[in-house]
């Protein structure tokens, strides 16, 4: 029988608190540009994500980090 994880509705890491919506977790910051001149989020927020992906890691759940435009960033749970 399988282990049923429960997700909690926000997860705050740093100065940012991520949301839960369906089968991610998403938050919102400044919105920079890359060499490109593509939308990318702000460099601190990224690392934030990065830090729940880990966290998710050690519940047992597989992550993917996207990031969206206007400073958007979402951590899916595959």
């Amino acid at each position: 029988m399988a282990t049923k994880i429960i997700l909690s509705k926000s997860i705050t890491i740093g100065e940012y608190s991520f949301r839960l919506e369906e089968n991610r977790y998403e938050c919102r910051g400044g919105t920079y540009y890359d060499d490109d001149h593509d939308q990318v989020p702000e460099p601190k927020l990224q690392l934030a994500a990065t830090q729940l992906q880990v966290n998710l890691k050690k519940e047992g759940l597989d992550t993917q980090i996207e990031f969206g435009e206007k400073g958007w960033i979402e951590v899916y749970i595959e």
